[in-house]
């Protein structure tokens, strides 16, 4: 399996995991507020402070994003890009976006597809403090309780990463099983979920949120992308019993890579390596 060396040590921990209990809720993002305020006022209405949601259409104006880029050093694997500030109003075609904390303040990692006013489709990773919504949308999300996703630096990849820690419980209403996990670099992306799946005894479980980056891909109906430092956003992802009973991942996503490529489509299992993170919540059923 395709591998890239990161410049610290490697956890021996390869998931990073907290148990708690959630909720799938929808809510309206409003006109003239930052994203990251956006989020964080329709997560604390719903009674949580951090969860994942999914974004399907939308417009952002002022924008502000990177893509992913060789690193100049070898201080990390891979690295940002300069920033982009597209004119006008961009359309988003889809997103996800994990909510939680860093520095002591709300926080997000967001990757997504969307189209700007030259009408060509771009990707890459959007920057809280410099996207503002430009038009109200609605987005679905899942509230995590009991857990939080916080930033902390991150010895193995040399970045400060989004990853799951314990949080005491509250009484915000929940009422589904759920586990915050990250997933860290150089396994098999599908491989991890079914085997944390079946060792915690879930024969069915739904994918929520889902940002991080692969070591390229490989698609299930044959497509490749060769550049190796992607980001990713998931569209949509299950596991469940395949055909000979053996728990199987399906998971659809979109990426952008560090050429500016982009690509759509569902994963192949067995062939598909986290680069650097990959961030969810995965939904007992």
């Amino acid at each position: 399996m395709r591998s890239i060396a990161q410049p610290g040590p490697q956890v021996p921990a390869r998931i990073q995991w907290v148990e708690a209990r959630g909720r799938a809720f929808a809510f309206t993002l409003p006109a003239g507020v930052p994203l990251l305020e956006g989020a964080r006022r329709g997560f604390a209405e719903a009674g949580f402070s951090s969860g994942v949601l999914s974004m399907r259409g939308g417009a952002l104006g002022p924008f502000a994003y990177v893509m992913p880029a060789l690193s100049k050093t070898d201080a990390n694997a891979a690295f940002y890009s300069d920033t982009f500030r597209p004119e006008g109003i961009t359309q988003l075609k889809i997103g996800a976006m994990t909510l939680g904390e860093r520095d002591g303040a709300p926080f997000f990692h967001c990757h997504g597809l969307w189209a700007e006013t030259d009408g060509h489709l771009h990707g890459g990773h959007i920057l809280p403090e410099e996207s503002i919504v430009a038009e109200p949308f609605a987005v679905e999300a899942f509230g995590i309780d009991g857990a939080m996703f916080l930033a902390e630096p991150d010895p193995e990849t040399n970045f400060k990463l989004f990853g799951p820690v314990a949080r005491a419980a509250t009484d915000a209403r929940t009422d589904r099983r759920a586990f915050a996990v990250r997933l860290r670099p150089n396994q098999d992306f599908a491989a991890a979920l079914e085997t944390f799946c079946r060792q915690r005894g879930m024969l069915r479980a739904r994918i929520h949120g889902g940002v991080g980056s692969t070591i390229g891909a490989h698609f299930t109906d044959g497509r490749s992308v060769v550049p190796f430092a992607t980001e990713l956003a998931i569209r949509s992802g299950m596991i469940a019993p395949g055909a000979d009973g053996t728990l199987q991942a399906e998971v659809d996503i979109a990426l952008v890579d560090y050429l500016g490529g982009i690509a759509e489509g569902r994963l192949m299992r067995g062939d598909n390596p986290v680069l650097m993170t990959m961030e969810l919540v995965l939904e007992a059923l």
